[in-house]
């Protein structure tokens, strides 16, 4: 069992939410695929028990003693990639078209490391994690990787929380593709709203069951009007509105999940958030 938590866009909470329910769902296992800023690891003692690159992309190397300076690499190149015989690595798309056209046959693709990845054993389970260099790509097959390391450490009983990226792109494709189910967190701004429209659309493209919550709603009723019209009118399932709390800024700080802070307004609407999830999970078992 899979239950993914994306965002229409950064700052709404997403880990903050993935987070808590990965405590509230005791044994669970983490996979934080928001892999352009992991950050779940911070808030746990532990150890990274397995260590592994990935390679997720090509790029066009020149071998000096072939070369013979004839600039057709150069020439062919459409994203500036080569000059005076060297290759830039953050310019090359690894195309190959270097490669088609070099008469000496001198370049050839060679398969870039572009992460650490990690199993990280923490006192509270296992996190299947990940750290891409500067300026890499292939998030997308990274994401893939993380979550089949973690469906290593889980069985049918045992619910994997993703902590996915934010946005409509290539990683949240990859972070939904297959899950059993999404839960999108949204914020009461216009921007946010705009937002949620399209990473929902993103969810009923790819026919996962949909669950939406509204973080800090009360900073802005209005718009959590429309929000929960929106979702009334689309049958999203509206599971949650946590109200604004200071005390998350102070977890946040003290490296602390919400969960734990008794006196917490969000912690006890993220609790009940936690209870109508696993309503909607024990739906799909049947």
């Amino acid at each position: 069992m899979e239950l993914t938590v994306i965002s229409g866009k950064g700052g709404t909470g997403k880990t903050t939410i993935a987070l808590a329910l990965s405590e509230l769902a005791k044994d669970a296992v983490k996979a934080d695929c928001d892999v352009d800023a992991p950050n779940l690891y911070l808030f746990y003692d532990g150890r990274d028990i397995k260590k592994e690159y990935f390679y997720g992309e090509k790029k066009a190397v020149i071998d000096k003693k072939f070369c013979t300076d004839c600039k057709e690499c150069e020439i062919v190149c459409q994203f500036d990639a080569i000059k005076d015989g060297t290759v830039n690595s953050f310019k090359c798309e690894g195309c190959g078209a270097c490669t088609l056209f070099c008469p000496e046959k001198a370049i050839h693709l060679k398969e870039e490391k572009t992460a650490d990845v990690y199993i990280t054993q923490t006192n509270k389970g296992i996190i299947s994690r990940a750290q891409m260099e500067v300026g890499s790509e292939g998030s997308g097959k990274l994401i893939t990787q993380l979550r089949s390391n973690a469906r290593k450490f889980s069985d049918e009983n045992i619910l994997i929380i993703i902590d996915g990226s934010p946005g409509i792109g290539c990683p949240v494709i990859s972070s939904i593709t297959g899950s059993d189910a999404v839960l999108i967190v949204t914020e009461p701004t216009q921007s946010g709203l705009e937002d949620f429209m399209r990473v929902m659309e993103l969810c009923r493209h790819f026919g996962v069951l949909t669950l939406a919550c509204i973080n800090k709603y009360d900073i802005n009723e209005k718009v959590s009007e429309e929000v929960e019209s929106f979702c009334r009118e689309n049958d999203i399932y509206l599971i949650g509105k946590i109200p604004y709390d200071d005390t998350v800024m102070k977890s946040i700080n003290e490296l602390k999940p919400i969960v734990y802070y008794e006196g917490s307004k969000a912690n006890q609407a993220i609790r009940q958030m936690w209870d109508n999830i696993c309503k909607h999970i024990n739906c799909l078992n049947q």
